[in-house]
């Protein structure tokens, strides 16, 4: 009798930790996550948590091993403020866990727009147009003047409106890969 009650509670130990091992994440799996606040470069800090749902099963061998709509949490690892005439803003993020379960995840970057297009118009329309009034007030000499005090105006528009923040609104889908879990 004692030789069937621990062979029973032995199956149960190895049913159970099968349990266990069956409900970890895999490694290469790809959880789809819908944010639930907004995140931007200009607020953002490294090591902030957010946190999300699951959109989508996690399927591992034909069993749900999380399933959609679990809580999910990540933090950004990386954040880049914009610069008014260079160097875009931008943010890096990673899943930390699903359903409370510890995982590691590829990153996800996230890039604001470049500045040279934006910077480029403003400074070359600024020299253009002053070019122009200054050649019709004061001739070739006026044409020079003008297009320096242009220039210097598109220089100081785009220092005023030069920022591109990186921004993920709320609501936002991304997909990271599992690449572990605990």
């Amino acid at each position: 009798m004692k030789l069937r009650t621990s062979i029973v509670i032995a199956l149960l130990f190895v049913f159970a930790g099968s349990l266990t091992v069956a409900e970890t994440i895999p490694g290469g799996s790809h959880a789809t996550v819908r944010l639930n606040t907004s995140l931007s470069s200009a607020t953002a800090n490294a090591g902030e948590g957010w946190s999300g749902t699951l959109t989508r099963e996690i399927v591992e061998h034909g069993k749900v091993v999380a399933r959609a709509g679990s809580p999910v949490k990540g933090k950004v690892t990386y954040v880049n403020r914009s610069g008014r005439l260079h160097k875009p803003g931008a943010l890096t993020l990673r899943l930390t866990s699903i359903n409370g379960e510890t995982v590691y995840s590829s990153r996800i970057t996230r890039q604001g727009k470049s500045h040279t297009k934006s910077n480029a118009t403003k400074i070359g329309g600024g020299a253009g147009a002053g070019a122009l009034i200054g050649a019709l007030a004061g001739g070739g000499k006026g044409a020079a003047i003008g297009a320096a005090a242009g220039a210097g105006a598109g220089t100081g528009l785009a220092v005023a409106t030069g920022k591109q923040e990186v921004r993920i609104p709320a609501e936002s889908v991304l997909t990271f890969t599992i690449t572990g879990s605990k």
